[in-house]
């Protein structure tokens, strides 16, 4: 590998490291200033750090992959997730922004779920601790898989060398700086991704003969690839744009909400970050369509689609520019990564070790053990992420249902509906995750296909959930005034 592209890297890895050390001295030695910053993110800090975490690998890798293999019919889940995403900014973030600070400062979703219902019985912290460990495993390891195909693709080194060089740098300002770190990180890592999705396909398109030749070259060597419609029928539409869902319930996103420093920034960091996630989206789409004609007229090897923008990178610029994109790939994987392992930690910490073991633990206890849990996670996704024929889109779509379906309903009617109980929320999460699993494994099938490939599991664990929720709810009785008093008090300062 050229110099020029080792330099980019390295001060891209000594930037994210330095920040985590200012994050370091900045942290306060307690448990709400390293899980959740003091309340205290900007605007625009909040908004580039949630879009950072939130695209991942699969953004620079997943996405352009998709593309390249199917075609134009991949912009369903783009639609999905930009509408999503929206009322996401929308419906939720002002309400959980509020209501985690006045229930008792929650500063975890599972601490939030506790106190909104007044569960003595501490079942809602502990099945949706559960849910949080089993299914960000999964998704930390897809972001692990991802660093490791980098590494192996772009640099020649080993697999499971990259899967630690990864892993390693993550760990290091996660484990210090906590979750200031983390969002600071994914600020910067957020610009870098904006530069590149917008840099790379403007390159790839111009380098091909511009729009009008990817369009009539496309059309030449395989018209489906130009049909939204190609392969995939309205059932195929309803699964692609119901990725959408998953937003409502995804605890290292909505997090954020909870960090920002006023409800009444929340509408400037909805501009901001919509603003970058389309302008992202439509770059990763376009590198992976564009490159379908520059791998066909140059005959360029492509193993794996999941490396176009890889390949891209460095074919097409100077090693010190494609240093500065590479650092973008690993960008989009590690602020994923450190926003999962601070959330897991967090529930590790706070609903297990707090709450089970050591109810009299003190704050800087605490963030010790915090600390540590950030690194026994990143060593368990590490070694799940051994397996490389991961797809990291796979991987990501199966984290990302499970999420939605067990989280998604509960946060939203928690927040909306007064007549919402604790049993109605724990029915609704036991239903939504057992779903998802189930539609992903069960050895069942429908026309030869199975239940996942028929339809997105998102889709059957959301609306199952719901009606459990509000089927267990009016069944087990009403709530009581305590909590009605609470939720009327968030419905008065929202109505202002």
């Amino acid at each position: 590998m050229e110099f020029e592209t080792l330099f980019s890297l390295g001060l891209y890895f000594c930037a994210m490291i330095g920040i985590g050390i200012y994050a370091y001295r900045k942290t306060t030695n307690d448990v709400s200033g390293y899980m959740l910053g003091g309340r205290s993110l900007s605007p625009s800090v909040t908004a580039l750090s949630a879009g950072a975490s939130d695209m991942s690998g699969w953004m620079l890798m997943g996405l352009p992959g998709a593309m390249y293999i199917v075609g134009i019919s991949s912009l369903w889940i783009a639609i999905g997730l930009v509408i999503g995403s929206f009322l996401n900014y929308l419906v939720v973030a002002p309400r959980l922004r509020t209501y985690t600070e006045l229930a008792n400062d929650s500063i975890t979703l599972p601490d939030f779920f506790e106190h909104r219902f007044e569960d003595k019985s501490r079942a809602l912290r502990l099945i949706s601790s559960i849910v949080i460990i089993v299914f960000f495993t999964l998704y930390t390891s897809s972001g692990i898989v991802a660093g490791g195909k980098l590494f192996e693709s772009s640099f020649g080194l080993n697999y499971e060398l990259g899967l630690y060089v990864t892993a390693g740098v993550v760990v290091s300002y996660t484990l210090f700086g906590g979750f200031l770190a983390v969002s600071l990180t994914d600020f910067v890592q957020g610009c870098i991704m904006f530069i590149a999705l917008v840099l790379v396909p403007v390159v790839v398109i111009n380098d091909v003969g511009g729009l009008a030749t990817v369009h009539s070259s496309i059309q030449e060597m395989n018209p489906e690839l130009l049909n939204m419609f190609s392969g995939i029928g309205i059932v195929g539409v309803i699964s692609a744009m119901s990725w959408g869902l998953g937003y409502f319930g995804q605890p290292h996103i909505i997090v954020r909400f909870m960090a920002i420093r006023s409800v009444k920034d929340i509408p400037t960091a909805r501009r901001i970050g919509m603003s970058w996630m389309i302008v992202a989206i439509c770059g990763a789409m376009a590198t992976g369509f564009a490159g379908i004609v520059y791998v066909k007229n140059t005959g360029v090897a492509l193993e794996d689609p999941e490396t176009i923008f890889i390949l891209l990178s460095q074919v097409l610029f100077s090693p010190l520019i494609s240093g500065f994109l590479l650092a973008a790939i690993l960008a989009a994987i590690m602020s994923t990564i450190s926003s999962q392992l601070l959330v897991t930690s967090s529930s590790l910490t706070g609903d297990f070790y707090h709450t089970f073991l050591d109810k009299k633990a003190s704050d800087q206890r605490l963030v010790l053990v915090g600390r540590i849990s950030v690194l026994i996670v990143a060593l368990v996704a590490v070694y799940l992420a051994y397996d490389r024929n991961s797809s990291v889109l796979d991987l990501v779509s199966n984290a990302w249902a499970g999420f939605g379906s067990a989280f998604g309903p509960v946060v939203i009617l928690s927040l909306y509906w007064k007549k919402m109980n604790r049993n109605g929320a724990l029915a609704g999460m036991v239903v939504g995750a057992v779903t998802v699993l189930i539609w992903i494994y069960a050895p069942i099938t429908i026309n030869g296909q199975s239940l996942s490939a028929s339809i997105y599991e998102i889709v059957p664990g959301f609306i199952l959930s719901t009606i459990a929720i509000v089927v267990v709810s009016k069944i087990t009785g009403n709530v009581s005034p305590s909590i009605e008093k609470l939720f009327d008090k968030v419905e008065v300062i929202h109505s202002q």
